[in-house]
């Protein structure tokens, strides 16, 4: 009989429970090691079933094409008298065209800008917050990072001051005390305008009835708007763009020579601590997928591995992976392990802000340029922007030696 994912979730969990026992013992032997690296082959066998099932099962429900949600959507608009969603699903299979006043109503009232005339929807703002809410599952940085949101795009000044060096005086009686003014700065938190690329979809998915429409084009953009977005979250220059974590990180350990595409169980040690202890309780590792695989393999001066998996997680007392003890997540966009490159973070990610402006706009084309092609375009514009608002270094990278 073929396992439930959740049965294997839970076989996954077992096993994660058993390794964090495991590698806490006080006297781990070369047989702890054989049970653990027989152990992880099974983590890693399960990670990769419910990858396949979660594969089928995401195929399936696409083929079934959500009728049932389409049902109550309309159910929804008869017995309410209209609905944002349901509005916004209208609009995208019909149009304009396709609202009536009351539809129209129901759009005044729930975005903070006036639609465009040539076929603009301010989406609703709980449509709105569902596409933001999405883009989490791309790359790793609203995962970590601290996201806001705001009803206008103007910049937002953070002050700044790092009083990790000051310290207080002891004086004698009758004696003036010295002056140590605070020396503030700041940091601008400015948003930027980001495109989906335009959408095209076939005439035929907007007249199928059993269509869910909303979930095909907000799936593709908040997969083509959570990449992008990422990418500049994590490696943005901060010019003309957000200012990326990676980008305004300083340095906590740089590989010693030969080491362009490695790291040491000594490297990890002190990137972790050269980030204040403040900072630490909170800390994370951030790497490419590639990158943990490798250091998946390193081990302490017990021959004891560093690397745990996590069980349950997003669970109630659950536990991420974890690596020397902190959480570790996974971002794409972060260098894959090579000269001169950084490629592991360390830090408290919370001082890294998201802004997310809350106006989403999604536009429809009907010209001759899709028409001919039997489609209908879509594209969304939304604006962002991110900046790391620390200056204590609460956040640090290890990078590869050059050479």
């Amino acid at each position: 009989m073929t396992q439930s994912i959740q049965a294997i979730r839970e076989q996954r969990a077992a096993i994660g429970k058993e390794l964090h026992a495991l590698v806490n013992k006080a006297d781990f032997t070369s047989a702890d090691q054989a049970i653990y690296d027989a152990r992880i082959s099974e983590v890693d066998d399960l990670d990769a079933r419910i990858a396949r099932i979660s594969a089928v099962n995401e195929r399936v429900v696409s083929d079934a094409l959500e009728g049932r949600a389409l049902e109550a959507t309309a159910r929804a608009v008869r017995d309410n008298g209209g609905d944002p969603r349901a509005v916004f699903h209208k609009w995208l299979r019909g149009g304009d065209g396709a609202l009536n006043a009351a539809d129209w109503g129901v759009v005044q009232n729930t975005m903070s800008t006036t639609t465009n005339s040539e076929g603009g929807f301010a989406v609703a703002t709980e449509v709105a917050t569902s596409i933001l809410e999405a883009l989490k599952a791309y790359g790793g940085m609203r995962a970590v990072a601290d996201v806001i949101q705001t009803a206008q795009g103007n910049p937002i000044n953070y002050p700044t001051s790092d009083g990790t060096s000051e310290v207080g005086e002891l004086i004698g009686e009758n004696t003036t005390a010295t002056s140590a003014d605070v020396v503030f700065g700041v940091k601008t938190l400015s948003t930027y305008k980001y495109s989906s690329k335009i959408v095209a979809v076939p005439y035929e998915l907007l007249q199928d009835s059993s269509v869910d429409v909303e979930a095909l084009v907000r799936n593709r953009l908040t997969t083509r708007l959570g990449r992008i977005t990422n990418t500049h979250f994590t490696t943005g220059t901060g010019s003309s763009q957000p200012n990326g974590i990676v980008t305004a990180s300083s340095a906590g350990k740089t590989g010693a020579t030969g080491q362009t595409t490695s790291v040491i169980y000594d490297d990890l040690v002190d990137l972790q601590h050269s980030v204040d202890p403040a900072y630490r309780a909170n800390g994370k590792f951030m790497m490419n997928d590639l990158t943990v695989r490798s250091v998946r393999k390193i081990k302490d001066g017990q021959s004891r591995p560093i690397f745990v998996p996590g069980y349950e997680v997003g669970v109630p007392g659950g536990v991420p992976d974890t690596l020397l003890g902190s959480p570790l997540v996974v971002n794409q966009d972060v260098a894959v392990m090579a000269a001169s490159a950084k490629s592991i973070l360390f830090g408290d990610f919370s001082n890294y802000k998201i802004r997310d402006v809350m106006d989403v706009s999604l536009f429809r084309f009907t010209d001759s340029a899709y028409t001919k092609l039997g489609q209908v375009g879509f594209l969304a514009w939304m604006r962002a922007g991110g900046q790391f608002v620390d200056v204590g270094g609460s956040v640090k990278h290890y990078a590869n030696s050059a050479s």
